[in-house]
């Protein structure tokens, strides 16, 4: 997330595995109730509107992703809860903590904001990922290739990245606070353009 790239790319390609229909068990950190996060998010919509070519994420599904389990149809009921239970332990033993939004950058498939600080995210993904492997024989995802961000949007065509940048250098830079309180279980889909989910569990922090 530190060099503009020169073209945008269609975000909704499917990838392995996913489907209409299709819904994947997964945590995130959401932003429900954190009027700052909600604040900053609007002005960067507002700014990025007239641009075009960018499915942009309202504040109900604002998030930042964490660590995912897998499809609700290869994953059983049980194991979700064992993992749950798991992590409600090790969640335990990682402080809340606030995080400040930075200036979005671009990125080829979408509009991205930098969360600081970086560490205690990773804590929290750190403790979800141990919890996983109290379950299962091998946890999925990369475990170093995660960078914390927020997005604000997602690219939904091709075509250079100029007028985003633009759109974004036009803003008064200002920064927004969220504090962290827990993570939240969630069952998601992408059937509609959009990351949508419907919660499973929220587990606080210690």
């Amino acid at each position: 997330m530190t060099t503009t790239p020169e073209h945008m790319r269609d975000h909704w390609w499917w990838r392995p595995g996913w489907s209409a229909g299709r819904r994947f068990y997964t945590w995130h950190l959401t932003f429900d109730g954190q009027p700052d996060v909600h604040r900053f998010a609007e002005q960067y919509r507002t700014a990025l509107t007239p641009v075009g070519g960018l499915d942009l994420i309202p504040d109900r599904w604002l998030h930042l992703t964490m660590q995912g389990i897998g499809f609700v149809d290869e994953v059983s009921e049980q194991d979700v809860k064992s993992v749950v239970g798991a992590a409600t332990h090790r969640l335990a033993a990682v402080p809340t903590f606030d995080l400040t939004l930075r200036a979005p950058v671009v990125d080829p498939e979408a509009i991205l904001v930098p969360v600081e600080p970086a560490a205690p995210v990773k804590e929290v993904r750190d403790a979800i990922r141990a919890a996983i492997g109290d379950v299962f024989p091998e946890v999925p995802e990369n475990a170093d290739k995660f960078t914390p961000h927020l997005s604000i949007g997602y690219s939904n065509s091709t075509g250079p990245t100029a007028p985003f940048t633009a759109a974004l250098d036009a803003v008064d830079r200002t920064s927004a606070s969220a504090r962290i309180t827990h993570a939240e279980l969630i069952v998601i889909n992408r059937d509609h353009q959009m990351y949508e989910w419907e919660p499973y569990v929220s587990v606080p922090l210690g």
